[in-house]
């Protein structure tokens, strides 16, 4: 909130007025008031433009019947996307410019701190069990540990085709075997393989394995993580999800525990009776 009667700009006042740009990053001394609206702003005493915009910003178009100024409505983890909010719409511009769409579409920065968080959720929640956080090689001489289609590089000096990972299960079961009894890794992993909505070549995993257990234990502290970690972020074990995209109406999954517990034989034979199975 600029106003020339209550800074120390002077003659410099306009030139600023007119020079600063949407999108300028810039220094500013004042004091906090209200505008006339009641809208909390920062009267400046003074101001200098720390780095300007070269490229002018879009701006949020006025909807009829809504109050765009309005900010209450912040997302969530586990709540629904409103795509129909954000400043810039077109998917193209946002998957090319991921910056500006992170600029302009506040959802989009709570999502890359929600994903820090699960990240560091998980970490800990290992790390307090006694597993090992270790590092495995990224290029095999063997596209083992999966059924999947590598991709496939060349190392010059060695003179010798590689693959990019696709599982770093075996490095890891060699290390239990080796004495660490137990030991995860959130790696990257390569697949040469389609690309849809819940795929993608290069992904990120967690894997985690102990020794002197068995799926029962896995299965318990598998429900104890996911349970705790939806807590933890969403306030409550029931999230919503959009499986088919935005554009299509989300799932609800809830995470309270205790799962239930199928036998993976008898609940095949039961869809393939009802015709269930595709």
């Amino acid at each position: 909130m600029a106003d020339a009667r209550t800074s120390d700009l002077e003659v410099e006042f306009s030139r600023f007025h007119a020079g600063v740009r949407r999108g300028d990053i810039v220094g500013v001394t004042g004091y906090p008031g209200k505008s006339k609206r009641g809208e909390l702003s920062l009267f400046p005493k003074s101001l200098v433009v720390l780095s300007h915009c070269l490229h002018m910003m879009p701006r949020q178009k006025a909807v009829a019947g809504s109050d765009n100024s309005n900010r209450s409505e912040v997302w969530t983890p586990g709540s629904v996307r409103n795509p129909e909010k954000y400043v810039l719409r077109d998917q193209e511009t946002r998957y090319r410019q991921c910056y500006l769409d992170l600029m302009l579409n506040v959802e989009v920065q709570d999502i890359f701190k929600t994903r820090h968080k699960v990240m560091a959720y998980v970490r800990n929640f290992l790390d307090n069990l006694d597993f090992l956080e270790v590092e495995t090689p990224m290029m095999n001489m063997i596209a083992g540990g999966a059924a999947a289609h590598p991709f496939v590089t060349h190392h010059n000096d060695l003179n010798r085709r590689l693959f990019m990972r696709i599982v770093p299960e075996l490095y890891l079961k060699e290390l239990v075997v080796g004495g660490l009894e137990r030991v995860y890794e959130i790696e990257k992993q390569f697949r040469n393989e389609g690309i849809d909505l819940t795929h993608n070549p290069e992904f990120t995993t967690c894997e985690f394995y102990m020794a002197f257990g068995d799926y029962n234990d896995l299965m318990g502290l598998t429900e104890q993580m996911l349970s705790g970690m939806v807590k933890e972020l969403s306030g409550g074990y029931v999230i919503k999800y959009h499986a088919n995209g935005l554009k299509e109406d989300p799932i609800e999954i809830d995470f309270t525990p205790p799962f239930t517990r199928i036998d993976m034989i008898e609940e095949l034979e039961r869809m393939a009776a009802q015709g269930s199975c595709k």
